[in-house]
């Protein structure tokens, strides 16, 4: 009986620490939890909406959305979840292993919006920080659902910079950008490029609250993102520094 017992001690100190076990629960929330799709489904909703009023009024330019494209209308929580069983966080290599198979399912309500934009004259550019070596899998992924405007032209990935603000801008110059799409708030302004803290993100978001619901639509993404990095100041940690830093940041009574 004692052996016994020490093999399953044994075995309970090999399992995920904090930050991948948070992943596992991020990811089954992503998975299985109906109040997801819910949001999933609200954001998009809205954005529809958004469309719809932005199609009354004149233009002089063709109409265009910029949407950003892991866990804003492509699950990844399959890597997630396959990474954290190994007690493993964010490796660069496995993900693009990941993004080759083109393979992340759809988020709800997202395939028919952009659909919808399309068949309404409104031409859709997927900029995402993936980089040109993941070119060939996003687009395989694209199709895989035939998501609208899935070519070269349209997929805008990253170059020398992860700043988005250069390829938005891109875009603005030919195009009216009706809306904006996205998990992380880089993906909407260059106000939030250089805002690090916690405590600075949420102060820009303040600054900039008649745009969320408007211009802004955002998803949820409780896996990861810079709000993450917020917490580790933007540094290469250990799994148990991150683990530290992740409780040191929570509010307890």
């Amino acid at each position: 009986m004692a052996c016994t017992g020490s093999k399953k001690i044994a075995s309970s100190t090999s399992l995920p620490g904090l930050v991948p076990n948070g992943k596992l629960w991020a990811s089954v929330y992503e998975q299985k939890a109906a109040e997801y799709k819910a949001l999933c489904l609200q954001a998009y909703n809205i954005a529809r909406f958004r469309l719809d009023e932005a199609l009354k009024q004149p233009t002089q330019r063709p109409r265009a959305i910029i949407t950003d494209i892991d866990e804003t209308f492509l699950d990844n929580s399959p890597f997630a979840v396959h990474m954290a069983l190994q007690g493993k966080d964010y490796e660069a290599d496995s993900w693009n292993k990941w993004t080759a198979k083109g393979e992340a399912d759809t988020l709800t309500g997202a395939l028919s919006f952009f659909k919808y934009a399309a068949d309404h004259n409104t031409e859709v550019y997927y900029v995402s920080n993936r980089k040109q070596s993941e070119r060939a899998g996003t687009l395989q992924n694209l199709r895989r659902y035939q998501f609208p405007f899935a070519d070269d032209q349209h997929l805008l990935l990253r170059l020398d910079v992860s700043s988005k603000e250069p390829r938005r801008q891109q875009i603005t110059a030919t195009y009216d950008v009706i809306l904006l799409l996205g998990d992380n708030l880089t993906d909407f302004s260059v106000v939030f490029d250089n805002v690090k803290t916690n405590g600075d993100r949420a102060a820009a978001v303040q600054q900039q609250t008649a745009e969320f619901g408007k211009k802004f639509i955002v998803l949820p993404n409780p896996g990861y993102g810079n709000w993450e990095d917020a917490i580790y100041g933007y540094s290469a940690l250990t799994m148990a520094q991150k683990d530290s830093a992740v409780k040191s940041n929570l509010k307890n009574y």
